[in-house]
């Protein structure tokens, strides 16, 4: 087992705060599915089983709490065998996103959803996510072409553009490469809970018990600061 999962389980298991701020999201992504067999990608340390109990968490690297290794781009199953597909943090990782949705697209029943939480790249999350998050930021690139690289990929790569790229700059581009989608919702989420809690790092600046308090307060705020300083991107696609 990828001793970065091991250590993302640990962190999750004894930091409170951060696993209110993420019980919102699941709580969200839960809410969106529709009825019938579920679909994991990239299920990490495997927290998204506590709201969704029989969902089929996959990801790349084993882990004894998943239910199957399965690469995102070369899915494991049979055509619409699935009437949704989850991914939290995941899209931005990926080196073939065509390749992932083309699998998608293919595992997926009529009717299905995908249903996404990834980075949103706004003006304010985009100084926090360029500046204080290690991952990189690369709004530069075509989002759906083969992300180069010199030697075998570590899953944990990423550009953390991809998602809003795809849905929100160029999302013509991305209804025209895949016509068997309709994107049916896309929001921002996450204003100050989320970077305030330091996310899987040790510290946070809010405590657990305040955590509900300020995702009220952020509901109210989404429409009119969402665009502005949104820190995550909920993306829902229906299968036609």
């Amino acid at each position: 087992m990828d001793p970065r999962l091991a250590e993302h389980r640990r962190q999750w298991e004894g930091k409170p705060v951060l696993r209110a701020i993420y019980t919102d999201l699941y709580r969200r992504m839960a809410a969106r599915l529709a009825p019938g067999r579920s679909l994991e990608v990239g299920g990490g340390s495997g927290n998204l089983k506590a709201f969704a109990p029989e969902v089929v968490a996959t990801d790349f690297l084993e882990a004894p709490w998943l239910d199957a290794v399965a690469d995102a781009q070369v899915l494991p199953f049979s055509d619409a065998s699935f009437e949704n597909i989850v991914l939290f943090d995941v899209l931005h990782h990926l080196a073939r996103p065509r390749a992932f949705f083309e699998e998608a697209a293919r595992v997926l029943g009529k009717g299905g959803r995908l249903v996404m939480v990834e980075p949103a790249i706004t003006p304010l999350s985009g100084l926090f996510y360029r500046f204080l998050h290690p991952e990189p930021v690369a709004l530069c690139v075509d989002p759906l072409a083969d992300q180069e690289t010199g030697q075998a990929r570590d899953a944990f790569e990423a550009n953390q553009a991809i998602p809003t790229l795809l849905f929100g700059r160029q999302q013509g581009a991305f209804q025209q490469a895949f016509p068997q989608f309709r994107i049916s919702e896309t929001a921002f989420l996450s204003l100050f809970a989320y970077p305030l809690s330091g996310g899987f790092r040790p510290w946070s600046l809010i405590p657990a018990g305040a955590v509900q308090a300020v995702l009220r307060i952020e509901d109210g705020l989404l429409p009119l600061l969402g665009p502005l300083m949104g820190f995550r991107l909920l993306i829902v696609l229906e299968r036609l």
